[in-house]
Parts: structure tokens; C-alpha cells; sequence
């Protein structure tokens, strides 16, 4: 039966800690020069909608590692432009290849992409989720922190990253502070989800201070996402005061660490000093993209899972 990553709700726990494990496996084995390509023979397709430098080129060097080849497409090349239907696009891609990625707006499109498709189904980003980043960021904590065991926040906008913060929260019993500004909070069926279905501590508030007391990590996303750019001048106002910057850090641990999934907007979200004092953290989550998938599409493909330890 095959699988689909659409959000961390796809997930158990358990899945989620073999996944970073075998993430970490493979980063030592490739770092080791260990010959490892359980993907011979494999295609990923990757259909982007929206522009990307992460997403594209960690799946498709990932895919390599692995032994796999790749198609890369947009909506321009394909039939979409002409509105062929999403339920057509998914059974024809499905004879072809064995997995795809899809980055797009609206995250009912790879819901409906994974209704119709016989192949696994992987959220590269809508407009509402961002799983594979945060599955990277919870390998960046792991390996950075050793655990879990202390406040994680969020300061800034109530976006696709803080909705999937949330869901991690929820799923894996993290304590997760998110602050935004009034009226920017996270959608509020994630968050009716995530008390239900989750065992999170997840505190809400407007107030970037109270977030950064007591955490020992520190996210932040730009102000505004692709397709919000009209509201660009009207965001940087009511962010004003939820920028990283020295200030905000003298309110949070020493020992504090400050990670941003990028594209940064330096001196916006947050200042050229904090990220280039947090640089080797930060480009460290970045690489932490292709092994994550790695071990992602290792699974979703040939079904390979490590016990949990």
C-alpha cells in the first residue's frame, strides 16, 4: 500500500524518530564513502509550481546518492498550463515514475494529486504545510541539542513552517511557543487538530519576548510568502516587532540556537548579525534538507525503516 507525505500527520512518532535515524545513518555512511544506492532503477518526478533552490536541489542530489534519477517539470511544460485536470495528471504520472514531489499554492492540489495517484505523493511546500523542512530542522535539533527536552519557539508570521511546527509539536510531545502578530496567528483548524489529535504543549501569544524565554531554539520565516508579495509594506509594519535580533536574544538562553529554513530577508525576519552568528547552524539545517529526504524517499520507495532505538 503505498504512502504519502502530505503533512507530519502522515507520520507516527515512531516513524518520525526512524526516519531521522536513518537520515544520520545515511550522512555518516556517505560521509564514510559507503557505496549506498537502494534507488537503482527509481524515477522522482518533481512539479514545481513556485520557484525553489532547497527544495529542487536537495531531492534531486538526494535522489542521485541514492542510485534514483529525476524529472524535473513546471506547470508550463506540462498539460496543466492547459488545464488538464489534476486527477488525469496524477494517473498518467503515476505509469511513468515512482514518486512525486510537488511544490505548489494551494495544498488541496496534492491532496487531490495523492487521491488519484498510485505512486506516493510528497508535499515540497503549499501554501499551508512544509513537512519536509521541518523533518529536516527536527534532524538539525536532534543532532545540534541531543534532544528534545526543552521550549522550541516560533516568532513571526502563522505561515506554512508554523503550521507545521505545530503538527510536530502535537505529534512528537515537543513544547512548542509560537508568537505573531495580532492577526497573523496560525490557521485555526491546525491548531483545533493539533489539541485534539496531538499530546504537544503549544503556547500561543503575540509577544516575542515571552516566546524566546527559556528556548533553547529560535525559528523564524520571512515576513512574506511567495504570493503575499502585494502585502509586503503592510506585513513589515505589523512585524516590526518580531524581528531576530540582539535584543530578542538577550531574552532567551546562552545556550540558544537560532534556525531559519531560508531564503533569508536580512534585516527584515532577521538581522545580518544573528544569522551569520547562527550561519553554521542554519546552512547545517539547510544540508539537513537532502538527508532527511533521503531517508524519506528510501522509505517511501523500498519500504526500508530502521527500528526505533
Amino acid at each position: 500500500m503505498k504512502r504519502d507525505f502530505l503533512t507530519l500527520w502522515d507520520v507516527t512518532e515512531d516513524e518520525i524518530w526512524a526516519l531521522l535515524e536513518r537520515a544520520r545513518a545515511l550522512k555518516k555512511g556517505f560521509q564514510e564513502g559507503a557505496d549506498i544506492r537502494p534507488l537503482r532503477g527509481k524515477i522522482l518526478g518533481l512539479l514545481f509550481l513556485k520557484p525553489s533552490t532547497r527544495t529542487r536541489v536537495s531531492f534531486e542530489a538526494g535522489m542521485y546518492r541514492l542510485g534514483g534519477q529525476c524529472i524535473f517539470m513546471t506547470s508550463k511544460e506540462t498539460q496543466l498550463a492547459r488545464k488538464e485536470p489534476l486527477s488525469d495528471t496524477a494517473r498518467t504520472l503515476s505509469r511513468y515514475i515512482d514518486a512525486l514531489v510537488v511544490r505548489t499554492y494551494g495544498h488541496q492540489e496534492v491532496e487531490e494529486l495523492a487521491k488519484y495517484a498510485s505512486i506516493p505523493i510528497i508535499n515540497g511546500l503549499t501554501d499551508m504545510y512544509h513537512p519536509c523542512q521541518v523533518l529536516s530542522d527536527l534532524l538539525t535539533i536532534w543532532e545540534k541539542k541531543g534532544s528534545f527536552d526543552f521550549p522550541i519557539a516560533w516568532v513571526g508570521d502563522g505561515n506554512n513552517m508554523a503550521h507545521s511546527w505545530i503538527v510536530a509539536a502535537a505529534r512528537m510531545g515537543l513544547h512548542l511557543k509560537v508568537a505573531t502578530p495580532e492577526g497573523y496567528e496560525p490557521h485555526v483548524s491546525v491548531l483545533n487538530r493539533a489539541k485534539l489529535e496531538g499530546k504537544g504543549r503549544i503556547e500561543l501569544s503575540h509577544n516575542p519576548v515571552e516566546a524566546v524565554r527559556g528556548a533553547e531554539v529560535i525559528n523564524t520565516d520571512v515576513w512574506a510568502s511567495m504570493g503575499q508579495e502585494t502585502e509586503q509594506e503592510e506585513r513589515r509594519k505589523a512585524f516590526a516587532e518580531f524581528q531576530v535580533n540582539a535584543d530578542l536574544l538577550s531574552y532567551a538562553p546562552d545556550s540558544v540556537i537560532v534556525m531559519h529554513c531560508l531564503p533569508a530577508h536580512r534585516g527584515e525576519e532577521i538581522t545580518h548579525e544573528v544569522l551569520e552568528k547562527f550561519a553554521e547552524v542554519i546552512f547545517h539545517q539547510a544540508e539537513n534538507r537532502m538527508w532527511a529526504q533521503m531517508a524519506l524517499l528510501e522509505w517511501l520507495l523500498v519500504g526500508n525503516l530502521p527500528a526505533v532505538t
